[in-house]
């Protein structure tokens, strides 16, 4: 088993972090797993020097160590050349092409296809999709069960490329996934919705195993929100500043989403106890 622990350095990690944190560590140790660290920096307009080097320092007070990924660190800046090539297997098998059409054309998150039988150049300001056929992608999750997908119909036609020329999540994650041989996905549910998408794009690189996907609840604000990185009230450095001590703040985060039926300190290895008498070993998985 092999997982990732892949923070966007847009921001300071708040306690929906730590959580995210507790799962990935949690149930790689109860499997016997490693974790690679990578830094999810595909983004140049909104990732900042600064916030990689928080997010480090504050991963290292909390304990959470990684065993893969962290010297030298993986950085998605980096990988530009493994993009690239990627982008060409898709263009020589399928039919990729650039797109004008901006947010606010699409009006949604599912894109129409407008632009693919355009012939348009790939040119500054356009992005690249990539054709997205019919069909269903089932997988199933750990913790949500089993579930069915429709990428054509929940997306439509995936941007590889933005029109700022920044590769997209959707697959840079999926490149990268394929590459460093992660074997187990455990992230919030908020991004449960992507998983079609990227095992559809996944299968189009060629990518023949099938991941093991694990979507975790969120910690949400009173009206419901998710938790962002500007959230200051539950900040890792303001919770450290107040005087919390790293077993207080991972404990804080665990209770927050019921793995502890009340709060008290747990430190980072003893993460994998939450999980061992509770949530089945990933490996007995049998893979959709």
């Amino acid at each position: 088993m092999l997982t990732r622990y892949a923070p966007s350095p847009t921001g300071h990690l708040h306690l929906g972090h730590v959580v995210n944190a507790i799962y990935v560590w949690g149930l790689a140790r109860a499997a016997g797993g490693r974790v690679l660290l990578r830094m999810e920096d595909h983004d140049r307009i909104r990732c900042r020097p600064e916030f990689e080097s928080s997010i480090l320092e504050d991963l290292a007070w909390l304990g959470f160590e990684p065993d893969e990924g962290l010297h030298p660190l993986v950085r998605q800046s980096d990988r530009g050349d493994e993009y690239r090539d990627a982008l060409d297997r898709l263009r020589s098998a399928y039919h990729v092409y650039a797109c004008e059409c901006s947010r606010k054309h699409i009006a949604g998150e599912r894109y129409d296809g407008f632009c693919r039988d355009r012939r348009l150049t790939d040119a500054s300001g356009r992005g690249l999709r990539v054709r997205i056929d019919e069909g269903v992608e089932a997988f199933d999750d750990l913790l949500l069960g089993a579930m069915t997908q429709e990428p054509a119909r929940q997306c439509g036609d995936l941007l590889l490329r933005d029109r700022d020329g920044n590769w997209t999540y959707q697959f840079a994650v999926t490149v990268d996934d394929l590459m460093q041989g992660i074997t187990d996905v455990i992230r919030g549910e908020d991004l449960s919705s992507s998983t079609g998408r990227q095992l559809r794009l996944r299968q189009m690189l060629g990518g023949s195993s099938r991941l093991r996907f694990a979507h975790h609840p969120l910690i949400r604000k009173p009206g419901g929100e998710k938790l962002s990185k500007s959230a200051a009230d539950t900040g890792v450095r303001q919770l450290r500043q107040s005087g919390l001590t790293a077993a207080d703040v991972i404990g804080r985060a665990a209770a927050a989403v019921g793995l502890i039926g009340q709060f008290r300190p747990v430190a980072a290895h003893e993460v994998a106890e939450l999980f061992a008498a509770r949530i089945p070993n990933p490996e007995s998985r049998v893979p959709a």
